[in-house]
């Protein structure tokens, strides 16, 4: 998975350049964000305002709070594999992309811009650790590489 993590604290959750449905050409016959009988990633209403500062304040109500583990949505391609999309951050959803479930060819064709499948905030308070985690463009591109080469 790709985390896109904006100044704002706000991290848009996208398919990583080396996800299998990325990779291996395969077509995508399905997107589902219910994750649960009880649960849908579609019913995820937030409402609330914003405060404008240095940084963009959110006050939100009714937002689903995800945990690291927390599935996303699940994906199905046309040869029957299914992969499960997981939040990889704590944080309240702010939003799924709809979009995808009318063309799911954006996740291929468009996975770090129209192709998002999540925006999620984690805690102010949990940011900085989150972003400590994660790895720099560079720095995945080097692991990809070195993944590569001992395949090989």
């Amino acid at each position: 998975f790709c985390l896109v993590f904006f100044f704002s604290r706000i991290c848009v959750i996208t398919l990583a350049e080396a996800h299998p449905l990325l990779q291996s050409g395969k077509t995508i016959k399905n997107i589902n964000y219910q994750i649960s009988a009880n649960c849908s990633r579609l019913q995820n209403k937030v409402s609330g305002k914003s405060k404008r500062t240095c940084l963009f304040i959110f006050q939100m109500q009714g937002a689903q709070f995800l945990t690291e583990l927390a599935p996303l949505c699940r994906i199905s391609s046309s040869d029957g594999e299914e992969y499960t999309i997981y939040s990889c951050i704590r944080g309240r959803l702010i939003e799924v992309n709809e979009n995808i479930l009318s063309n799911p060819a954006l996740l291929q064709e468009k996975p770090s811009t129209e192709g998002y499948i999540a925006v999620v905030l984690p805690k102010f308070e949990e940011s900085k650790s989150i972003t400590q985690g994660l790895l720099t463009r560079k720095e995945y591109e080097e692991v990809l590489m070195k993944r590569r080469s001992s395949a090989s």
